[in-house]
């Protein structure tokens, strides 16, 4: 439940009361803050000070919004996603969502590059779909780190394919920013189509699965039917190609 800047804000003493919560998470629920001060070696003002730092008023507080946050953790083992794999892929089996990926790989025929763009989980797709699609004789890049210096006319006649789960990223929304032109095609990818990135796209793919969020910052959402929908462009691509 901790972020990065909270990690950093705290001082030696109150970075032992973190280390010993996380690895004794279970144990400490039943604590009393005394215990908890006595076992990490710390007063028990270092714990009040800890847990005002992480955002709670008290110990009660925090032990309340730490046990919340484990039982969340805990529904992923319990998250069965085969049951909304199944829908969606009951959802795109129609002539409609097949016109759209036709549509789709017919636009990236017809431009000479395409650049995947992505960070995270999102960029490791990006260099699995650059490579494929590579194999299929279009070649491609990827960009999978947001800061990457590049020319001026580095998008110029391009294809800019974007993925992401949420479409709010920051980096990757500044990216699209710098790249876009006039003959420049976005494409995105994205679970909604509410979202920045989605309206920022000439076209949107979407998926709509539950995202599986864990503590705010890591994101579990399943990625099969991105890799499913990349791959079918592909293939596409591949066909128009060859006429």
């Amino acid at each position: 439940m901790l972020s990065a800047k909270q990690i950093q804000s705290l001082n030696e003493t109150e970075l032992e009361v973190y280390k010993y919560i996380s690895k004794n998470p279970k144990k400490v629920q039943q604590m009393k803050i005394r215990d908890v001060a006595e076992a990490a070696h710390v007063s028990t003002t270092t714990v009040l000070r800890f847990c005002k730092k992480v955002g709670c008023d008290g110990y009660a507080e925090f032990k309340i919004k730490y046990r919340m946050e484990l039982e969340k953790n805990e529904d992923i083992v319990d998250h069965n996603e085969t049951r909304y794999l199944y829908e969606y892929f009951k959802r795109v089996d129609t002539d409609d969502f097949d016109e759209q990926l036709d549509e789709i790989a017919q636009v990236i025929v017809s431009k000479p590059k395409l650049i995947f763009m992505g960070i995270g989980t999102s960029g490791a797709l990006c260099k699995y779909a650059a490579r494929y699609f590579s194999n299929i004789g279009k070649f491609s890049q990827h960009i999978d780190d947001p800061f990457y210096p590049v020319p001026a006319d580095f998008s110029e006649d391009s294809v800019i394919f974007v993925l992401s789960v949420s479409g709010e990223t920051k980096e990757t929304i500044d990216q699209i920013n710098k790249f876009r032109k006039e003959s420049t095609t976005i494409i995105s990818l994205t679970n909604t189509k509410t979202n920045t990135i989605a309206h920022m796209s000439d076209y949107n793919l979407n998926y709509y699965l539950p995202e599986l969020v864990v503590g705010d910052v890591l994101n579990l959402t399943t990625q099969v039917p991105v890799v499913y929908m990349l791959e079918s462009i592909a293939k596409k691509v591949y066909s128009y190609s060859k006429d």
